[in-house]
């Protein structure tokens, strides 16, 4: 293991740890809204974003997919080491994938939880080029009204909205932000 993968985690694991928890989970309850999280210095192209989300909510229960360009060497040695979570090739048995959007489809193979235990489903961790608060047009739990959000493939997660209580969860992460699309969320386009 190189000294490059041991770099790179929280500088101060306690304190980074809890603001970063807190930024996952106000995103998640406040969908579409735009977090600042940082603290962890993930190898490319992990963004400092994907890489602190990783750490805070990864461990050796969460069996993690890479797909594409996230899928090397380098980020499977330093989520091994941070985190300890179990890496799999095979969509099916992950509870967190990461990768860009057209790297994670198809979204089928994905567990989306059944019947009786929808909570046993993936999350998907999408690195997008920005985020901002325009573009889809969400509602449901968690926001006041509507939010707007910048997402690809509006219709794919308008399908996986109409699985509910099943599904998919969704961060979006851009550089050191990141924003929320739980499974609840409706989305219209602009």
């Amino acid at each position: 293991m190189s000294q490059t993968t041991l770099e790179g985690g929280f500088a101060n694991a306690p304190h980074d740890a809890a603001r970063a928890f807190r930024a996952c989970m106000t995103a998640m309850a406040r969908p579409g809204r735009i977090e600042a999280i940082g603290g962890a210095t993930p190898p490319a192209p992990l963004s400092p974003a994907a890489g602190a989300l990783l750490l805070t909510l990864c461990d050796a229960d969460t069996p993690v997919y890479l797909a594409g360009a996230h899928d090397r060497d380098a980020v499977r040695q330093w989520l091994a080491f941070h985190t300890g979570a179990p890496l799999t090739g095979n969509r099916a048995d992950a509870a967190f994938a990461a990768g860009t959007w057209a790297a994670l489809q198809p979204l089928a193979g994905y567990p989306v939880g059944t019947a009786r235990y929808p909570d046993r489903s993936a999350t998907l961790v999408v690195e997008v080029d920005t985020l901002t608060a325009s573009g889809a047009r969400l509602s449901g739990p968690g926001i006041d009204g509507h939010a707007a959000l910048n997402l690809p493939g509006p219709a794919a997660l308008r399908a996986n909205n109409a699985l509910f209580p099943q599904g998919l969860d969704f961060y979006f992460t851009a550089g050191d932000r990141l924003a929320a699309l739980p499974r609840s969320t409706r989305v219209e386009d602009a």
